[in-house]
């Protein structure tokens, strides 16, 4: 549904007020706090829906392989600090993950932390907190960490990092417009600040070259890349692998939360598993027993028998009783010229801060 004009004038008054306060940080008025370790940043300029996630668990990996060249490099002792958004107590610190083990459940951790967490356990740790900077601090004294990925941090400037890394979805660019009217959090005039840019989707778009132009007109010479999700693999809930085949004769029905929703499905489509049904939710939405009784129904319904649903949704519904299978996807991020990619990331965790 399209936002309603009388959302503009509030656009206008947001634009205003980020503005002026980009502006303050820029001229020294607030203050910046610096970790006695290299911090990473991985955001966007959307709310949502950009293809974040994956893009901190590849930096993690990253970052925490250990190179045998003859510039070797030691694996990092790498922590995610993350706001955790949709947490039961989100103004406290939790330790999702101390790198080797689960410490928090999703409901005090929040989705995206514990997939996050779970994913990258013998990678990285994980630490929910809205002051970044304090967690930061914990993670060093506690944990030994010797280098950061701040999730979501591109506005986040009270932290200084290394390395700015900012992705754009290819599918929805600049957002449609400024908060509340469109998606963007500040205007495209904010990826000056940008020290590598990350389009994803790539793939899903005929007019990739167009987006590239836009961006370089904003960032100069600043490196670019372009990426695609990949299927890595089909489970259950608990975890047990399916074979995509046979959930293609299987007529899928689908469903999610999550920022960009027909990315999900269109996802699906491409992969042979076009859904019978589509039904979308808002992010990080907290599911129960009647909605799920009423997609089984729905699925049934449109002749589907079986739910298929991202990785991050599924998280959320092992304790609910379901009455015909579901399965969860899970994705990763493929990044074109990865080599140069790679060494961008290095690189950046080796050197001093950026100021």
């Amino acid at each position: 549904m399209k936002p309603s004009v009388a959302l503009i004038p509030l656009s206008a008054i947001y634009g205003v007020i980020t503005r002026t306060r980009l502006a303050a940080y820029r001229r020294g008025w607030f203050s910046v706090s610096r970790l006695a370790a290299p911090v990473i940043s991985v955001g966007n300029l959307t709310t949502g829906g950009t293809g974040k996630t994956p893009m901190v668990e590849k930096v993690c990996r990253v970052l925490a392989t250990e190179e045998a060249t003859a510039r070797a490099r030691k694996r990092k002792r790498v922590c995610v600090l993350t706001r955790g958004y949709g947490r039961s107590n989100p103004n406290t610190q939790v330790v999702v993950s101390n790198g080797a083990e689960l410490l928090a459940g999703e409901e005090e951790s929040g989705d995206e932390p514990f997939l996050l967490a779970g994913n990258l356990l013998g990678t990285a740790a994980v630490i929910a907190n809205p002051n970044r900077v304090a967690a930061g601090e914990w993670a060093i004294k506690n944990l030994q960490t010797d280098c950061f990925v701040l999730d979501d941090g591109f506005q986040h400037l009270p932290l200084a990092r290394n390395l700015d890394l900012v992705i754009i979805d290819a599918t929805n660019p600049w957002g449609g417009g400024l908060l509340p009217y469109g998606s963007l959090r500040e205007p495209p005039s904010g990826l000056s600040r940008a020290d590598c840019i990350v389009i994803t989707r790539a793939d899903q778009v005929t007019n990739l070259s167009t987006i590239r132009e836009a961006v370089e007109r904003s960032v100069g010479a600043v490196p670019i890349f372009s990426s695609r999700m990949v299927t890595t693999e089909i489970r259950t809930l608990d975890g047990k692998h399916i074979d995509i085949e046979t959930l293609r004769a299987q007529r899928p029905g689908a469903f999610c939360g999550v920022g960009n929703p027909k990315s999900f499905f269109d996802h699906l489509s491409r992969e042979g598993l076009a859904p019978t049904f589509s039904r979308k939710f808002g992010d990080h939405h907290k599911y129960t027993q009647p909605e799920v009784d009423a997609l089984v129904n729905e699925a049934r319904s449109h002749g589907a028998e079986v739910l298929i649903t991202t990785a991050k949704d599924a998280i959320k519904l092992s304790r609910f009783r379901w009455e015909i299978p579901i399965y969860a996807l899970e994705i990763q991020i493929s990044i074109e010229e990865e080599n140069r990619f790679i060494e961008i990331i290095k690189e950046a965790a080796d050197q001093n801060r950026k100021q």
